[in-house]
């Protein structure tokens, strides 16, 4: 068996477990590495707010990362809060006398309550000692117009904001765009070029330890030797899934949830039996009438998916033989982008609607919808951009996205009328596989085709 990687964090300790130390160790324990740590600052808070901070003795800050190190080593380290210069001056004495080249630098300044995390004086030497240091830097939005002296409001912003704070010394920088007002698009930036990382989105305000988190995953990653790209990629895909399954304790900001990507891998086998068993009910019953030309799919995600391969379907789609369903292969993982990308719209509005299957349109069955009691939402293919058009697949999730803005709540489905070459179509939204065959037998029963 491998041996595990080594990872010190240094960082403050967070009394309600959401963000610094704790943080970092729940996600680096999640992600297979070893974690230790040298505590800078103890802060009293909780979801709502930093009640009171007491920094560390510099002495024994000094201390703790020489006792780790000396003896344990480490493969990489991350900085979280530093708090003051001689805080930031000695982190940085001791990791270059250790000589831990793997550094993963959160500029931490603020809390998510508004509190600041780290002095005026303090940012100047960290500018100065510690990213020349770093062999990764990780600042927000905010931090990035402190370090860099202008305000960064977007990716053009963040652009020059990276190249600026690249010239301080860090091989690489990755500005995070979590504060942007559209999509959360985070820049890396090696000296050469810009890469861009993009997630969708999610309507949760359990984001408290964020950057943490964030940081820890990337040291951990980094440190199991995946290349900075890779890192990145994989860090981007655990936070965004670690949000989405934000915590609701507290009364104020709640935690993001690292324990999302081990349940990711516990609930496979869950989501693949449920869409067997709806699947199965589906196929007893005389609803070939439903099948579009293009045939239909059923598709269920696993909690907290943010990539099209957490979603399950139907390889090949369901068909029809006289009035029945057909499926001729297991539900799996990665089966249908179609249906998966009306899933990832619907979970961007409610991260509990995570089925969904696509059936036949007519004015009959339209009728029969309205007469089943659903709630119903549509768009126009008509409005459609072109730029989203012209991309394949884009479609369905661009128009699901349009439907759920225009509605008041997620619907019961989303129809359209079709355009040139666009078959026109009804997709049932549900929390599940099971219910959404539910809504799909009361409209067979409204249509008169399903005796009750």
């Amino acid at each position: 068996m491998k041996m595990m990687k080594r990872i010190l964090t240094i960082a403050g300790s967070d009394s309600g477990g959401g963000a610094g130390i704790q943080a970092d160790l729940k996600t680096i324990t999640i992600l297979g590495g070893y974690g230790m740590s040298a505590i800078t600052a103890l802060t009293a808070q909780n979801t709502v707010g930093v009640h009171g901070v007491h920094p560390v003795p510099v002495d024994f800050i000094r201390l703790q990362i020489e006792a780790v190190l000396s003896d344990i080593g480490a493969d990489a380290a991350k900085t979280g809060m530093l708090a003051t210069p001689e805080i930031v001056v000695a982190v940085a004495e001791e990791l270059k006398r250790f000589k831990v080249d793997l550094l993963v630098v959160d500029p931490v300044m603020v809390a998510k309550s508004g509190d600041a995390l780290l002095s005026e004086d303090a940012r100047e030497t960290l500018k100065e000692i510690l990213l020349p240091m770093a062999f990764l830097a990780t600042p927000n939005l905010p931090e990035a117009s402190v370090l860099c002296g202008f305000g960064v409001k977007d990716t053009e912003g963040m652009e020059e904001a990276a190249k600026i704070i690249h010239a301080l010394g860090p091989k690489f920088v990755l500005i995070k765009g979590g504060h942007l007002e559209k999509e959360p698009v985070d820049v890396l930036y090696d000296g050469r070029g810009f890469e861009r990382f993009q997630a969708p989105r999610l309507l949760n305000r359990n984001t408290h330890g964020t950057g943490c988190t964030y940081s820890a995953a990337l040291a951990t990653f980094l440190a199991q030797g995946l290349s900075v790209l890779d890192a990145v990629t994989e860090a981007k895909t655990f936070i965004t899934r670690a949000i989405s399954q934000g915590l609701s304790i507290g009364s104020g900001h709640g935690p993001t949830n690292p324990y999302a990507h081990v349940r990711l891998y516990q609930e496979r086998e869950v989501v693949l039996q449920a869409i067997d068993a709806a699947l199965r009910k589906l196929m007893e019953k005389p609803l070939g009438f439903l099948i579009p030309e293009v045939r239909s799919n059923l598709g269920y995600a696993l909690p907290g998916a943010v990539t099209y391969e957490e979603i399950a379907a139907v390889p090949g789609r369901i068909s029809q033989v006289g009035d029945r369903m057909i499926v001729c292969r297991c539900p799996a993982f990665g089966a249908s982008r179609h249906i998966a990308r009306v899933i990832m719209a619907a979970i961007t509005h409610n991260p509990a609607f995570r089925s969904a299957m696509n059936i036949k349109y007519s004015t009959e069955i339209l009728d029969a919808c309205r007469a089943a009691g659903l709630l119903m939402a549509s768009f126009d293919r008509t409005e459609e951009p072109k730029d989203v058009k012209e991309k394949e697949g884009s479609t369905l999730e661009w128009g699901t996205q349009k439907a759920l803005h225009l509605a008041s709540d997620v619907p019961d489905l989303i129809y359209d009328n079709g355009d040139v070459g666009k078959e026109p179509m009804i997709r049932i939204l549900g929390l599940n596989p099971m219910e959404v065959v539910e809504k799909v037998m009361r409209i067979a029963k409204a249509a008169g085709r399903l005796k009750s």
